[in-house]
């Protein structure tokens, strides 16, 4: 984390194995904090999704582009995934 980064105070919600298995961490000098324990948990993770999302984007780009409807609805019927035409109006 960057020194003198602003800063919000949020509430999250963790299973109580993960909040004592991050505790024993900060008990061990192996993690700083709990917040700093989440603070660079959710930063791995977005850069993860980040990369990700470029992987994809360029997997897409050298095979053709986004997959047309067609294709879609393909992926839909393989995956056994119901499109929207499936759902049911109430």
């Amino acid at each position: 984390m960057v020194t003198g980064m602003a800063t919000r105070k949020v509430t999250v919600t963790l299973d109580e194995q993960q909040v004592e298995a991050i505790r024993s961490l900060v008990e061990s000098g192996r993690a700083r904090s709990v917040s700093g324990f989440v603070q660079d948990a959710v930063s791995v993770t977005l850069d993860d999704m980040v990369g990700w999302g470029a992987a994809l984007a360029l997997a897409l780009e050298a095979t053709g582009g986004e997959m047309s409807a067609s294709e879609r609805e393909w992926a839909d019927r393989v995956l056994g995934v119901a499109g929207p035409s499936d759902s049911s109006v109430a």
